[in-house]
């Protein structure tokens, strides 16, 4: 059960973990880099960074960390996916490698690069859920995932264009933007305030 100031591990394979673990040190919460199955012994949830999916999901592989964390998210691990991260939970992944794998830890289809590549890339002001309307969250979009549909169970927290950016199930939440890039933690603010809730259900 995570503890009033819980341990956040911050998957370290690849991409732009140590912002991560910048974004939460700025809200006062630990963080663990977790680089092998050992590493997410003593964390209460796991942040997946953004960073590229199909190196991502070959990394977690010959690590050993893949099956492990799989074990966790089915026990309740929370965890916050950004870009990569995104593609990593979905249960469905357009346009990836044949052998890229995902953990399936939350009802989406999600379109790999489908906003275009990285000269596509683009910032934009954000409506999100739970934050004041006045202050918009600055998404930045670098090579982003596309979100194709939603289940049921997925609450959308954030739109672009009428499409979701920012979305939660149960204890997962995921974006298909950057929020680490940005001295802005309050998305991050929302997910320890998502761990810190040990009775949250999925919906």
């Amino acid at each position: 059960m995570p503890s009033a100031s819980p341990r956040i591990g911050v998957l370290a394979l690849q991409g732009a973990f140590r912002a991560h673990a910048d974004r939460l040190a700025d809200l006062g919460v630990a963080t663990r880099d977790v680089r092998l199955p050992a590493d997410l012994d003593d964390v209460d949830a796991l942040v997946m960074p953004g960073g590229e999916s199909t190196t991502m999901s070959n990394l977690l592989t010959s690590s050993g960390l893949f099956d492990e964390i799989k074990g966790r998210v089915s026990d309740g691990l929370p965890v916050f996916g950004t870009c990569a991260g995104m593609i990593l939970l979905s249960t469905e992944v357009l346009d990836g490698r044949p052998d890229q794998r995902s953990f399936g830890a939350i009802d989406l289809t999600v379109r790999r690069n489908g906003y275009g590549r990285q000269l596509d890339s683009f910032e934009t002001e954000l409506a999100v859920a739970g934050l004041d309307t006045s202050e918009p969250f600055h998404g930045v979009f670098i090579r982003a995932p596309r979100v194709e549909s939603v289940g049921p169970a997925v609450e959308v927290l954030a739109e672009h264009e009428g499409v979701p950016v920012l979305v939660r199930q149960g204890r997962i939440m995921a974006a298909s933007f950057h929020p680490e890039l940005t001295s802005d933690p309050r998305l991050h603010e929302q997910f320890v305030a998502l761990v810190r809730r040990p009775d949250e259900q999925e919906r």
